[in-house]
């Protein structure tokens, strides 16, 4: 049984290794990340050989990225945060909102109301698949419009801001490296991640390793930071179990409704970046953090991409970590008030 396991994902992290250092020697931005998901994608699609999810890979990248993502929070960071609270309140808002486009022009090609509502909000896939089956979506078609999504930004994004944007100032020395405190903050960040599972939580493996280290980090002031290559295996590691998602049935099944997500993450990612320059100028926060954060991708892949070209990390996590609580708290209230307002006022 085991070694049947095996045979089916023994080549995704030698596949992904490859992908990532390819990508790392040609400078593309976020490599290992980037990398890995393309080449495992490539060979799902242009190969029989069918690559398939590490077993508990993603959540490993995750909790790793999650420790270190954490770590860039220290008190006065924090208090920055703080004290553009109502700023982070509306970008989080203003990005949420735009999904009515994507839901808009899924319904225009025809997808049923649930259909078009989940696989167009941008919250995480499982969260979205979950609410979708309570209110009778077609599960399939909102896992791939969210799966797309994240692939979209996170392939155009990175790239983007590096070419288009340029990198963020240079840190002024790299964050020391202390190991008692990272054998402290590691397991506990496992435990907090284990029962926020339990507990059927979004997001468990990146949330509960971030509070812990985030935690810890402000409350001793720590400014310490994850020993090298650390971040590239967490991108790895995600990249890797993203990439497992796509294959050549994938981009062959329902091209119009493949095209329509594409076309409404791109109109998304367009008035996220409006409503970011507006209310950067607003403050004195950096635009391209704002931007950043406002991307409807993953909390994990932007904080990273925020850490990869030396951005506002918190600022970036914190956007991103309250549009998913604006999508999870208020987006099967929203629908079913939709829905009623259908059946009310029949057209």
């Amino acid at each position: 049984m085991l070694d049947s396991q095996i045979k089916h994902w023994w080549g995704t992290p030698l596949v992904g290794l490859a992908g990532g250092y390819l990508a790392s020697l040609i400078g593309w931005p976020l490599p290992w990340m980037v990398g890995s998901l393309l080449a495992i994608i490539l060979v799902r699609c242009l190969t029989p050989w069918q690559l398939a999810e590490i077993p508990g890979g993603r959540k490993c990248g995750q909790w790793i990225v999650g420790i270190g993502i954490g770590l860039h929070f220290t008190p006065v960071v924090m208090e920055q945060v703080l004290a553009h609270f109502w700023l982070i309140l509306a970008g989080a808002l203003l990005t949420s909102v735009s999904s009515v486009i994507g839901i808009w022009l899924m319904r225009r090609s025809g997808e049923d109301r649930a259909t078009a509502f989940f696989s167009s909000m941008p919250g995480g896939s499982g969260e979205m698949v979950n609410l979708g089956a309570r209110n009778g979506a077609v599960l399939s078609r909102v896992a791939a419009g969210q799966s797309l999504r994240v692939l979209t930004v996170v392939l155009c994004v990175p790239a983007a801001f590096k070419y288009l944007l340029g990198e963020g100032a240079p840190a002024v020395q790299p964050a020391s490296i202390n190991f008692y405190w990272l054998a402290l903050l590691f397991p506990a960040g496992a435990l907090l991640a284990w029962i926020w599972q339990r507990l059927r939580q979004p997001n468990p493996w990146l949330f509960g390793p971030l509070l812990v280290s985030a935690g810890v980090s402000i409350l001793w002031d720590l400014h310490i930071g994850l020993p090298d290559g650390s971040s590239q295996m967490g991108q790895w590691l995600i990249g890797s179990g993203l990439g497992c998602h796509f294959n050549r049935a994938f981009f062959r099944r329902a091209p119009s409704f493949i095209g329509k997500t594409l076309l409404g993450t791109a109109l998304t990612m367009l008035i996220a970046s409006l409503c970011a320059l507006g209310l950067s100028a607003l403050t004195q926060l950096d635009l391209r953090s704002m931007t950043l954060g406002m991307m409807p991708g993953g909390i994990a892949e932007m904080s990273l991409t925020a850490e990869t070209l030396q951005l506002s990390v918190p600022l970036v996590t914190a956007l991103q970590v309250m549009r998913l609580i604006f999508v999870l708290f208020l987006a099967e209230p929203l629908f079913r008030y939709w829905a009623r307002q259908d059946q009310a006022n029949p057209s």
